[in-house]
């Protein structure tokens, strides 16, 4: 195993608790194995990070899937208030790692993607749609519907969810079934949350 000389060390400190470079990242770094540096460092007494720094730094390194758009008119400030508004109503906020919205309204639908697309700046590749039926559904002809609104690839969309256990006098009130609008990129749902709590204060 090659070891890392005296001069090194300082380096080591550097990459390792300023940069915050994972033990392999450091590794990598110097060119020299990871075993060289984790010798390097219980030899010298570096503390290692526990394991949720390291996950959190790791992160905040991970560059997000979305490109936000310029807010440079009223309609598209609008728009981002709505679609904040829309996600504090009827988002879910304790989800891990995912933008999920969910609703049946076709309209609210519509809007909430008008703000993911032209305010958050989506990758539209990572969008996918969770579709909740009644077993007397069309189920097909709902997908046709909510793929058509929503402008989202029909490959995009999930196993639906069936329900055979319903009462037929609430049948009208959801007559395309229900959908769950999802994005998984836990950035955005941290900066969506950070807008909801900046209007709260408004």
């Amino acid at each position: 195993m090659a070891i890392i000389e005296k001069n090194l060390l300082g380096e080591v400190r550097r990459l390792y608790y300023k940069e915050q470079l994972s033990v392999q990242g450091v590794a990598d770094r110097l060119n020299v194995s990871i075993d060289a540096v984790f010798y390097c460092m219980r030899k010298n007494g570096f503390a290692r990070r526990r394991s949720n720094e390291s996950n959190y730094f790791r992160f905040e390194r991970c560059a997000p899937s979305f490109k936000l758009k310029k807010i440079n008119s009223e309609k598209l400030r609008t728009l981002k208030a709505i679609g904040t508004m829309l996600y504090w109503g009827e988002g879910y906020k304790a989800s891990k790692g995912m933008v999920d919205f969910a609703n049946s309204d076709k309209d609210m639908i519509i809007l909430f993607m008008k703000f993911l697309r032209k305010v958050c700046g989506v990758d539209e590749k990572r969008l996918r749609v969770y579709s909740y039926f009644y077993a007397n559904q069309n189920i097909k002809d709902n997908i046709d519907f909510w793929s058509k609104s929503t402008k989202i690839n029909k490959k995009q969309f999930t196993k639906p969810y069936i329900r055979h256990d319903y009462r037929k006098d609430k049948l009208d009130k959801m007559p395309h079934g229900l959908i769950h609008i999802r994005y998984s990129d836990k950035k955005l749902l941290i900066l969506i949350k950070s807008w909801i709590e900046e209007y709260k204060k408004v």
